[in-house]
């Protein structure tokens, strides 16, 4: 029973345990058909707890970021505590909330949140704080667009021939910058080349990012370095073709990244994570490869980082992407295998519990993200349990709505 609090207006239901969790279900559970029998022995991994640094997520189902395009200046609103607290409510193990911009120039949209000043701190919070009365993890990704910035929402895709936002849009045309003057296609924006003095406010303002979003409670911070955005940017030859410290070598390419990820781990408590998500190959030739993603793993192991979320291209359009279902599972296998000490996601076009459940019981990866499927389905978490024979705590209030095995009058 939940205690009552001196305003009424802050009561909540206490989650014990927190939806999402496996339990062992009860002879009267499994006589009035909400369970087939006991959980599984041993209980697929998919449902057992992962320790990640000084975290432990109560599964292994977790919400990949989505840019919404729901902010103005970059301020959280109701939208999105609404949305990201739907997850929590039904039991995902770890929330990530959207790229987020480090600058305002480092947002992908005019409609992107962002965390470049203090003022942000209080909206985050609020989605913070909601997410943790479900016992979920409250991640957070901070990033830059780098070449990809200045761009339109995705509501308007298709309706105009550029993907250029404008001045009178809330649009920076002309304050896009990427490592090289080198534009992602003619549809985008053409970037100016970074100086060394913008590329150090840029790194300051990772670390900075991080800070408040570590004072707004989020217990997992991951630095965005994937998708064509300004710190794959740096890391790909094909779009960095810079001559100094910063271009080049695939020693000066990862540097900034290998900067930032040290700068935010020194001002981050020790006992919270610290994930990168990266473009695990280009799929492109010449461009970035598997095997640099596993030799960048490495040096990002020993730099603090815990967790390597591996994605896959959006960085050259003349990208050839093998689509099937967990084809990029095989960039989390590799990190998780040669990379020992490294943990793992996977993510892209998993959307059955069979796949996601086999992606972590065979090894494959840690943890499994889901995106689009999360927002087709957002009580994914609890209809894979169903799936896979597997009781599990739902949210109090929602109790009612539990499957059932077969036909009751309860």
């Amino acid at each position: 029973m939940s205690s009552f609090v001196s305003d009424p207006r802050d009561f909540y239901q206490v989650q014990n345990p927190p939806p999402g969790t496996a339990i062992e279900p009860t002879e009267l559970e499994i006589s009035q058909g909400f369970a087939k029998g006991p959980n599984p022995d041993p209980l697929p991994k998919l449902f057992q707890p992962l320790k990640v640094r000084g975290l432990l997520a109560k599964n292994r189902i977790w919400l990949s970021p989505m840019c919404m395009y729901s902010a103005q200046d970059g301020f959280a609103t109701d939208f999105h505590l609404s949305h990201y607290s739907q997850f929590a409510m039904r039991g995902a193990g770890l929330v990530m909330v959207e790229a987020t911009g480090v600058l305002p120039e480092g947002r992908i949209s005019p409609n992107c949140l962002g965390i470049w000043k203090d003022d942000h701190i209080d909206g985050l919070r609020r989605i913070v704080n909601h997410m943790h009365k479900y016992g979920t993890i409250a991640a957070i990704q901070i990033g830059h667009g780098g070449r990809k910035g200045s761009t339109i929402p995705l509501q308007l895709y298709g309706t105009r021939d550029s993907m250029r936002s404008t001045v009178e849009e809330g649009g920076w045309p002309d304050n896009v910058y990427g490592p090289s003057a080198i534009a992602y296609d003619d549809l985008h924006n053409m970037p100016k080349e970074m100086t060394i003095d913008q590329i150090d406010i840029v790194r300051q303002a990772f670390i900075d990012g991080a800070r408040r979003a570590d004072q707004a409670g989020f217990d997992v911070i991951e630095i965005h370095s994937a998708h064509g955005y300004l710190m794959f940017e740096f890391l790909s030859p094909l779009s960095n073709h810079r001559t100094d410290n910063y271009g080049g070598s695939f020693e000066n390419r990862t540097r900034l990244l290998l900067e930032i990820v040290r700068g935010i781990r020194e001002i981050l408590p020790q006992n919270k994570p610290l994930f990168v998500r990266i473009s695990s190959t280009d799929w492109v030739e010449g461009g970035w490869t598997g095997d640099d993603t596993v030799n960048l793993s490495k040096l990002l192991l020993d730099a603090g980082v815990d967790f390597i979320d591996c994605s896959s291209a959006g960085n050259d359009p003349r990208q050839k992407i093998p689509l099937s279902p967990g084809y990029q599972v095989q960039f989390a296998e590799r990190v998780k295998k040669e990379v020992p000490g490294m943990l793992s996601g996977a993510v892209g076009l998993i959307t059955t519990s069979e796949l996601a459940g086999k992606v972590v019981e065979d090894g494959s990866a840690d943890a499994v993200f889901l995106g689009r499927e999360f927002l087709r389905n957002p009580s994914y978490v609890y209809s894979a349990a169903h799936e896979m024979g597997i009781n599990i705590k739902w949210n109090n209030q929602y109790e009612r709505g539990r499957q059932k095995t077969k036909y009751s009058f309860v």
